[in-house]
């Protein structure tokens, strides 16, 4: 008998601006893009009774919720705190999937014999709660499906137990928007069908999903009817780190534009060295006003040193790149990471360098990825998502001889 837990933390990217803010506690947040382009990342729950969701356009959000206080957000700082989370569940649970930054499984099948499953999963949770400050709820069942459904239930900041057997009997009630894998317009087609409940889907035969559905249709019917033999898959290291911006006015502007790509690879270059990582290959990415979308990309002697990264990224810019035409978007990515620490070459001035990127880091991690930068960087307020700290007062510029 499978015992398989998710665990989802609430609202992440809110409850991680009112563990930093205070005053942000019981008010409608929106976290996102702030153009008119952008996307809301993450609503509270404030804002959710008035029609607001995550993937919204942040546009429509601001018309339906103009109380709301909308969020650029750090993608540094959130990273820093699902680290801090999938640290405690690597030390205490045998497997472990990170389905993405905020939502984990756990396979705890065997514990009942030495803990008892959800009493280990209460402890665990509680644990989360005590050492980071996030709200965090669980599902715990005999399958993956099941458990992600419960969480759902369980929210906010809560837990359930679906005991074995009595799995058809919870899902029966709910709408079958709740079953993993039916989207909006899966939903509309079961709409016009008739089929609103899970407990629809539990009394039709399965012939009759997958001539609707086809293969889709039979996933359907099985999950909804508690069946999910799927296997955890376990969490690795991730192997690239990406930053992109989508303008809200597409330009032309190599000025820009370089100091856009400068402040990322900067960004990303600091988030390398913290995890103690390194990269050996560059990517670039423009899309253009008519949506095509290129990408260049070269292999690089391991490194996590901006003045290697940021030379050669502008160099596969200035290659890529097609004055003729508007751009919408850049992003710059580092993959091919490892484990290790920037070793220098033979040609540089090793422990002045190794100093200077000590020191900018120290300060970066008490004030922020944007208290210490480049002089190249300057006109680039926020880079994806990661704000200037200092209300008003600027940040510490390095020159570019600096490094």
């Amino acid at each position: 008998m499978r015992s398989i837990l998710h665990l989802d933390l609430d609202t992440f990217f809110v409850s991680v601006e009112r563990l930093l803010d205070s005053r942000l506690k019981n008010i409608p947040i929106l976290v996102g893009g702030t153009g008119d382009r952008g996307v809301v990342s993450a609503a509270s729950y404030e804002a959710r009774p008035f029609g607001v969701h995550s993937g919204m356009s942040m546009k429509m959000a601001r018309q339906l919720c103009p109380e709301a206080v909308v969020i650029k957000g750090n993608a540094g700082t959130y990273t820093k705190y699902s680290k801090a989370v999938t640290e405690i569940l690597k030390e205490r649970v045998p497997v472990l999937e990170k389905a993405s930054i905020d939502e984990f499984y756990a396979d705890l099948t065997g514990m009942d014999r030495h803990f008892g499953c959800y009493k280990f999963a209460k402890e665990l949770r509680h644990q989360i709660i005590r050492d980071t400050g996030l709200p965090i709820s669980f599902g715990l069942s005999i399958n993956k499906t099941v458990s992600k459904v419960a969480t759902g239930e369980a929210k906010p900041n809560n837990q359930i137990k679906i005991d074995s057997g009595y799995e058809k009997l919870f899902l029966a009630p709910l709408s079958v928007k709740k079953i993993p894998m039916v989207g909006n317009k899966t939903f509309q087609t079961l709409c016009h069908l008739g089929i609103k409940k899970v407990a629809t889907v539990q009394e039709m035969p399965v012939e009759m999903m997958e001539s609707v559905f086809g293969k889709h249709g039979k996933s359907i019917w099985l999950k909804s009817n508690g069946i999910d033999h799927s296997q955890l898959v376990q969490y690795h290291e991730r192997k690239s780190i990406s930053n992109e911006r989508t303008f809200g006015r597409d330009t032309t502007d190599v000025k820009k534009l370089k100091t856009l790509i400068s402040a990322m690879v900067e960004n990303l270059a600091f988030q390398l060295r913290n995890g103690q990582k390194l990269t050996s290959c560059i990517t670039i990415k423009i899309r253009y006003s008519d949506f095509n979308t290129h990408t260049k990309q070269a292999k690089i002697p391991y490194t996590s040193a901006d003045h290697n990264l940021l030379s050669k990224t502008l160099e596969l810019f200035d290659q890529l790149y097609n004055k003729r035409l508007l751009i919408r978007l850049v992003g710059v990515r580092f993959s091919s990471l490892v484990s290790g620490n920037y070793q220098m070459s033979l040609f540089e001035n090793t422990q002045c360098t190794a100093n200077l990127y000590q020191a900018m880091d120290v300060i970066r991690n008490k004030y922020g990825s944007r208290s210490v930068i480049r002089a190249s960087t300057m006109g680039a307020k926020s880079i994806g998502g990661m704000m200037n700290p200092f209300n008003g007062e600027p940040p510490i510029v390095l020159a570019h001889r600096t490094a």
